[in-house]
């Protein structure tokens, strides 16, 4: 009897994973103290709300009951992350209300690019900028600390930087402003190795800056987001309703992406790295909605308009529109956890929670490590 090239595949890696959980049952799960993670609107937990433009309701309506920054109804997944380290929601190094650092900063900013940001910006806070919030941020919580007094309890301890958590989940906007900036998918291709370079040099800054523990995140299914298919509504489908086009620049920046953190383990042999394929994890929810319980999954749960419930030109969920002489809010849908898209360009609170279920088991990982044991630099041995 002849195996497929497919199953064969499928049989090699079961194999494997069943060999590297014989290998990670002799070390002991992560213990990490803090979480600082770098990033753009897909991990912002506050951020573009304090410094730039309020998010409103209905933000946040699942699970915070108002909006709390975060870019869906409800929970991302840096919250749960977070979580499942026991470890508190991670607070937006530019939120100063109510702000505890203790167990970690999130410097990362909705609308935020790895290269530098071209005219009118969504937003100013690029990779290298948070690089350098960065790096006063761990000097100026360490002055905190040695004075004392009850503000020093709010800043993380030192040896926290070398022992935390990083984790990345930027690329998209450098990729969504090219497109809708009128590039051809070459010349979007063309521009991913100078954004994947930019990308390792800031990681590179992060190591020296004592990280060592690294969970990054390649970029989504462009092509599967209501923004893509409202803009391009002649572009070629697949066979589950995605554009092909920009799902392809977006696999092609992975592939670089993963290269560039493959060359990073050989030069920095201390350095635990795991490459998330979250694309892959993402595209599963849309390649067979049913099965996760969605339903209409490129149609977006909160907005106004059109095939897909999007407007590129107006009506984005959360403000106020005029139709018809009349003002409305653009709102959502009766249950978002019915919904992939809550906005259309993000995720609902039930899509990030299956995402991560997927991602933290470590079957999307390279090395295939799960989200407990990403401290561990080797597999071989304590």
């Amino acid at each position: 009897m002849e195996f497929s090239m497919t199953a064969k595949f499928h049989i090699s890696c079961v194999y494997f994973l069943v060999l590297l959980s014989v290998a990670t049952s002799k070390l002991n799960p992560c213990d990490f103290p803090a979480i600082f993670n770098f990033g753009a609107s897909n991990s912002d937990t506050g951020g573009f709300s304090a410094a730039l433009r309020s998010l409103k309701s209905p933000f946040g309506e699942t699970y915070f009951h108002r909006p709390a920054g975060r870019f869906s109804d409800g929970r991302i997944i840096l919250d749960f992350i977070a979580e499942s380290y026991g470890l508190p929601y991670v607070s937006a190094y530019l939120d100063s209300l109510g702000t505890n650092f203790s167990h970690g900063a999130n410097l990362a900013t909705g609308g935020s690019t790895i290269l530098p940001p071209g005219q009118n910006p969504l937003s100013p806070f690029y990779l290298h900028l948070q690089y350098s919030q960065f790096m006063n941020f761990i000097l100026k919580t360490q002055y905190v600390r040695q004075r004392g007094g009850i503000f020093a309890t709010l800043m993380p301890q030192q040896e926290y930087f070398s022992k935390a958590l990083y984790t990345f989940d930027i690329g998209q906007n450098d990729l969504t402003t090219a497109i809708f900036g009128n590039m051809t998918i070459e010349q979007v291709k063309a521009s991913v190795p100078d954004i994947v370079k930019s990308f390792s040099k800031n990681v590179k800054n992060i190591y020296n800056l004592g990280a060592r523990s690294f969970w990054i995140h390649n970029t989504g299914p462009l092509g599967c987001f209501s923004s893509f298919l409202t803009k391009f509504p002649s572009a070629e489908k697949d066979e589950y309703g995605c554009a092909k086009a920009y799902n392809e620049a977006a696999q092609y920046f992975n592939q670089k992406l993963k290269e560039s953190l493959a060359q990073f383990r050989i030069e920095f042999l201390d350095a635990a790295i795991t490459y998330v394929d979250i694309y892959s994890a993402k595209l599963s929810l849309f390649q067979d909605p049913k099965k996760y319980g969605f339903e209409r999954p490129h149609v977006a749960c909160c907005g106004y308009g059109g095939e897909y419930n999007f407007n590129n030109n107006g009506g984005y969920c959360g403000t106020t529109i005029n139709v018809n002489g009349t003002n409305i809010l653009v709102g959502s849908c009766k249950n978002p956890s019915d919904r992939i898209l809550w906005d259309g360009i993000h995720y609902t609170e039930a899509a990030n929670k299956v995402v991560f279920d997927k991602i933290s088991s470590g079957a999307f990982s390279d090395p295939p490590v799960p989200l407990n044991m990403t401290c561990h630099r080797s597999f071989t041995k304590n």
